[in-house]
């Protein structure tokens, strides 16, 4: 589970994304999830989550494969995915730009310069560095093509957890130990399950959901088992700023245009 440290190792993820799911200059999918635990002596309160269980919380970037890059593990099941990434050491390392992603380059066939960026649901700030989709208020068909590409190629976050819950069922368990040994059996299911990606990628694909001929949704064996439960959706603190907003709007018109769209796209929404 190692953050890619240089832009040629960002560019391989990025390009994982550009050829399996048609959505360019994507570092990542984040996500979170929440690993059930008995209630920690003297917490209140504090890892009580929404779904009225003990929690803490998985946060977890994926790349185009279903490997977890990175993962801050342990939050308190009460906080939402945004505050956990709001105070997580990869947001002030992509804000600082210790995380070195590539300088901006054209989208393919295009010619204007874009940043590289993270993808997320509603949970996430809007910035040059995380795209998200349009809320789903009286959208235009642009603005709902542009969320069906990135939703297609968000849904790998979703289908890594099915694929770690399905293997590592002990994650679907109310864990008996203290939030430090949960962490640390989570962080060894994750390295596992990257390590079985590496070696057999073919090994666990029925789980996964798939697209048929026509590219519609065929369901993945996960999602008729028990799954992880989702963390609440909370926005965040100025949910979109300015440079996360002309972004989007850069790249809804690349899905729209004869240099971005995919056949299918129109059939989706």
């Amino acid at each position: 589970m190692a953050v890619p440290t240089s832009p040629e190792e960002w560019r391989v993820i990025a390009d994982g994304f550009r050829t399996k799911w048609n959505f360019p200059h994507t570092l990542g999918a984040l996500d979170g999830k929440h690993v059930a635990v008995r209630c920690p002596p003297k917490s209140g309160s504090t890892y009580f989550n929404y779904k009225k269980f003990f929690s803490i919380v998985l946060l977890a970037l994926v790349d185009a494969d279903y490997k977890i890059i990175w993962a801050d593990i342990g939050g308190r099941g009460a906080a939402s995915d945004a505050q956990i990434w709001n105070d997580s050491d990869l947001k002030e390392a992509t804000e600082s730009g210790e995380i070195n992603h590539p300088p901006p380059d054209p989208l393919p066939n295009d010619t204007q310069s874009v940043d590289w960026f993270y993808i997320g649901d509603d949970a996430f700030g809007l910035r040059n560095f995380m795209q998200k989709p349009f809320s789903q208020r009286s959208l235009t068909r642009e603005e709902r093509i542009f969320n069906y590409r990135l939703s297609r190629a968000r849904r790998v976050s979703e289908n890594a957890f099915g694929i770690l819950a399905n293997r590592f069922q002990v994650m679907l368990t109310t864990m008996q130990h203290d939030p430090a040994t949960v962490r640390l059996i989570t962080t060894t299911c994750i390295v596992l399950h990257n390590l079985m990606r590496t070696r057999y990628p073919t090994m666990q694909n029925q789980l996964v959901d798939r697209e048929d001929a026509n590219h519609q949704l065929i369901p993945g064996a996960w999602r008729q088992d028990r799954h992880m439960e989702d963390c609440v959706t909370v926005q965040g603190p100025n949910t979109g700023n300015k440079e996360g907003k002309r972004l989007r709007n850069l790249i809804k018109h690349w899905v729209n245009s004869d240099a971005g769209e995919v056949s299918w796209q129109d059939n989706m929404i």
